[in-house]
């Protein structure tokens, strides 16, 4: 195995971790777990729309809604398509479910992440966030 095929299967694996550690954070509502997986000058729109620019406005309406937020830990996040831009820019499409307590899936999301690598670590830098509707063809 060429080390450009070993290091591309290694961001990708990071990239993988990332997602988890997004997970993570939102299970447990832990906005500095959340917050500390953004490039400080990133760019977030919410599901619903809401445009926060900056590591600022992020952790303003993380810290408001995370910790409030309705779900009852049953929430899953995994990276479905990773498509590097450049080596050190990847664009995540992540598959988001949240679950009611007997397990159905009570709303999905389609968030898109664009990362980008900083000194050898994958942060998240301009991100979209979109709730997939049910009645939607």
């Amino acid at each position: 195995m060429s080390s450009q095929h070993s290091a591309h299967d290694a961001d990708i694996a990071a990239i993988h971790q990332v997602v988890a550690e997004v997970e993570k954070a939102q299970r447990a509502k832990d906005p500095d777990a959340f917050l500390a997986l953004f490039h400080p000058d990133a760019l977030w729109t919410t599901a619903h729309g809401k445009v926060l620019i900056g590591l600022d406005a992020i952790s303003a309406f993380t810290r408001q809604v995370l910790p409030a937020a309705s779900w009852d830990g049953s929430v899953s996040y995994e990276a479905v398509h990773i498509q590097f831009l450049r080596p050190d820019v990847a664009a995540v499409k992540v598959r988001q479910l949240y679950r009611g307590s007997d397990g159905s899936v009570e709303s999905e999301g389609a968030p898109l992440y664009v990362m980008t690598k900083q000194d050898g670590r994958w942060l998240l830098t301009a991100c979209q966030n979109t709730e997939v509707r049910r009645d939607a063809s």
